[in-house]
């Protein structure tokens, strides 16, 4: 339902944004049906949904190389539903030693998938928390091995690009990872040190006679983790082509896995088949039903949002509501409820004030992934501190920007529902134009360049738009908003 109000809907949002009620008007939409905003692309019909197959666990089979017949295995596809086959250990955390070795071949020419320790309650995304694992890549007759690790606050981390055998790319010249030979048995060592690295901690990987290893950054291991299984898991995002590895002669923390029989370690989602409609990027978001960002009542606007990609029309997206052709020469303000359900890494959701025509205009420049004509919040990484909700701007003629530093607001993947605001004044009298962004009461602001006025931007739409470059997506919900409609 829309309706117009010179008030804010609830009393902790007025200090902040009680100095607009005399130069703008504001809307208020709860959702409790459906608004019918303008929307492009947002619930798209590509790509087409794809048939996910897992077939891996235990098999009587020798590809691994272990000195006997038994080994675990098969077909590992990565796909947004969780899939692993592990054995259940203690549970341990960042403090704790934690070791593990054996032998594996990888037969699948195209595959992505985990082999290490991670939370059978926390397989979520990618990367998932909780976690300290190697990454097998498949690419046809090699596959690529990284070490990689996540806490439990999703702050991520991983070996540097050099950290395996690397040779000289004929194109770039640059170094890249040469890989290892795909169909033939390799040796493996995991290892977590609590006490490295000046006592934050540091994984080590070794495959064959090549050693990798990646610190934890610091600070990552304060934030704690927890392990309570170690085994095969699939890269949880969207769903990708899989292939064949195999593993044998495991040794977990001390212990002997020959796997000379059924080793009878639990299993989910192993052994099936099914169609997915999470292909990337096949947008789903706008008006939903749900209850997800804590609305006063049930309907919300949200869903799957994927980055865009500004080179193809039908890869760029949004949802919004038909406001008066706003400007930068006044404020603007918007508040209401989130709440992030999914973030998988390389993903950025986009909410403010955009338009209609410049913000989803075609163009072959990967310049920027800030669609033209955009200010607002955005959820995104980088994967080492998780995921910010802070300002974004694109203006036209090309001014961009964005707050940076460590002490943006975090928003977490966990389903929580946050209160946020965002404000915008117009620069005056020498000072700069500034716009503020809170997330539970925690905020950043940005100063804008003094040209930010210049240009004739304008924003005829307030909602959700997809970036320029592309990228995974976020289950992001928003629910009772107000935001700026009309500037007097």
């Amino acid at each position: 339902m829309v309706i117009f109000s010179r008030g804010w809907m609830a009393a902790s949002l007025v200090l902040v944004l009680c100095t607009a009620r005399l130069a703008a008007e504001e809307r208020r939409e709860s959702f409790d049906r459906d608004p019918h905003w303008d929307g492009l692309n947002h619930r798209s019909e590509g790509p087409e949904p794809r048939r996910v197959e897992q077939d891996f666990g235990y098999s009587p089979t020798n590809h691994a190389g272990g000195k006997a017949a038994g080994e675990i295995g098969g077909l590992v596809t990565p796909d947004a539903k969780a899939a692993w086959y592990a054995k259940k250990i203690p549970t341990a955390t960042f403090d704790d030693r934690l070791t593990a070795s054996g032998t594996l071949a990888c037969t699948g020419r195209h595959f992505n998938a985990l082999l290490g320790f991670f939370n059978s309650e926390t397989t979520n995304e990618w990367r998932t928390p909780n976690t300290i694992a190697i990454r097998l890549y498949g690419r046809g007759d090699v596959f690529y091995a990284y070490v990689e690790y996540m806490t439990s606050r999703w702050r991520a981390g991983a070996d540097s690009p050099g950290g395996f055998p690397t040779v000289a790319d004929p194109e770039t010249g640059r170094d890249r990872l040469a890989g290892f030979a795909s169909g033939r048995p390799h040796t493996w060592s995991l290892q977590y040190d609590p006490d490295a690295n000046g006592g934050q901690g540091s994984v080590t990987v070794t495959i064959d006679n090549q050693t990798a290893v990646c610190h934890l950054t610091p600070g990552h291991k304060q934030d704690g983790a927890r392990f309570n299984r170690f085994g095969l898991l699939n890269i949880v995002k969207h769903s990708d082509t899989g292939g064949e590895l195999w593993v044998d002669d495991v040794v977990i923390n001390g212990e002997g896995e020959p796997f000379d029989g059924e080793p009878g370690w639990e299993a989910l989602n192993n052994r099936r088949e099914f169609v997915t409609s999470d292909v990337r990027p096949r947008f789903n978001f706008g008006f939903s039903p749900t209850h997800f960002a804590g609305g006063a009542a049930a309907g919300e606007l949200g869903g799957h949002v994927f980055r865009g990609d500004c080179r193809y029309p039908e890869r760029l997206a949004y949802y919004g509501d038909r406001v008066d052709e706003l400007t930068l020469g006044k404020p603007l303000q918007a508040a209401g409820k989130v709440a992030m359900r999914r973030g998988v890494s390389d993903s950025t959701t986009l909410i403010g004030f955009f338009h209609s025509r410049e913000s989803v205009a075609v163009t072959q420049s990967q310049s920027s992934g800030i669609p033209q004509n955009f200010l607002g919040v955005s959820i995104e990484g980088p994967s080492s501190e998780g995921f910010f909700f802070y300002p974004m701007y694109r203006f036209q003629g090309g001014a961009s920007g964005y707050a940076d530093g460590p002490d943006r607001p975090r928003i977490l993947p966990n389903g929580d529902a946050h209160d946020w605001t965002f404000a915008y004044s117009p620069g005056a009298a020498g000072r700069p134009g500034r716009v503020k962004v809170t997330l539970d009461g925690q905020s950043v602001s940005i100063d804008l360049p003094e040209s930010a006025g210049e240009g004739g931007t304008t924003f005829d739409r307030f909602g959700l738009v997809t970036t320029w470059i592309d990228g995974n997506g976020q289950y992001v919900y928003f629910d009772d908003l107000v935001y700026t409609c009309r500037q007097r």
